[in-house]
C-alpha cells in the first residue's frame, strides 16, 4: 500500500454480506496494526436490495467518516447488479475491480467499457455454495481481494473468521469459510 489511506467500495445486494465483507476486512486490518474502518450504505432494507458496503485501511488515523467517492478498489459481490448500479463512478484508470462472475476479466472490462485499472474475476457463489452450501459471496471475495491487493494476510482474515463466525455458527461454517476464503484467493483471474 504507497499511499497513506487505502479506500474499497462494496457493491452488493442484501443478504450476501457486503456489509460483513467491509467490517471483516477493517477488523483484519486492525490486527495487523493498521487503522481502518468498515461500515454500510442501505438504502430499501431487504434482502437482495442493492446496497454499499465501504472499507478504509490507512497507516493513519482515519478521521474522515463519509462515504467513499474516489475508490482504490471496487469489489461487486453480484454482477447483476452491473443492470442496475454504476459500479463504475467515481473510478479512475488506477482502481482495482474484483467481480463475482463466471465471465473472464477480458469480458467484464469490455462489458463496463473499462480503460486502464486491473479487472479481477473469481466465481465466489459457486466457491461459497462448495465450501459452506449457502450463496454468500462475501467471504471468497475477500479472498480475491486480497491477491489482487496483497494488503493483508490471509492469516489475519482467517483469524477474524474465526472471531466473527465460531460462537455463532460453528466449526464447520468456520472452515468452510476459511477453504472458500483460501480457494478464491487461488482461483481469482486477473487479465493477462
Amino acid at each position: 500500500m504507497g499511499k497513506k489511506m487505502y479506500e474499497i467500495l462494496w457493491h452488493g445486494r442484501g443478504g450476501q454480506g457486503a456489509k460483513t465483507a467491509a467490517t471483516m476486512v477493517a477488523h483484519a486490518a486492525m490486527d495487523e496494526g493498521q487503522y481502518s474502518q468498515g461500515f454500510p450504505e442501505y438504502g430499501p432494507e431487504r434482502m437482495g436490495a442493492p446496497m454499499k458496503g465501504y472499507t478504509r485501511i490507512s497507516k493513519e488515523p482515519v478521521t474522515v467518516h463519509c462515504g467513499i467517492t474516489r475508490p482504490d478498489a471496487v469489489i461487486v459481490l453480484d454482477d447483476s447488479l452491473l443492470d442496475a448500479v454504476d459500479v463504475t463512478l467515481g473510478t479512475d484508470r488506477d482502481t482495482l475491480f474484483v467481480f463475482n462472475t463466471k465471465l473472464t476479466p477480458a469480458q467484464m472490462r469490455d462489458r463496463l467499457k473499462l480503460e486502464g485499472g486491473k479487472v479481477y474475476t473469481v466465481d465466489a457463489t459457486a466457491i461459497a455454495i462448495d465450501e459452506i452450501g449457502r450463496p454468500i459471496p462475501n467471504v471468497p471475495v475477500i479472498g480475491a481481494l486480497l491477491k489482487a491487493t496483497e494488503l493483508l494476510s490471509l492469516d489475519s482474515c482467517k483469524r477474524d473468521i474465526k472471531k466473527k463466525f465460531e460462537a455463532k455458527f460453528g466449526s464447520r461454517i468456520v472452515e468452510g469459510n476459511i477453504k472458500a476464503l483460501e480457494r478464491a484467493y487461488e482461483e481469482v483471474s486477473a487479465e493477462g
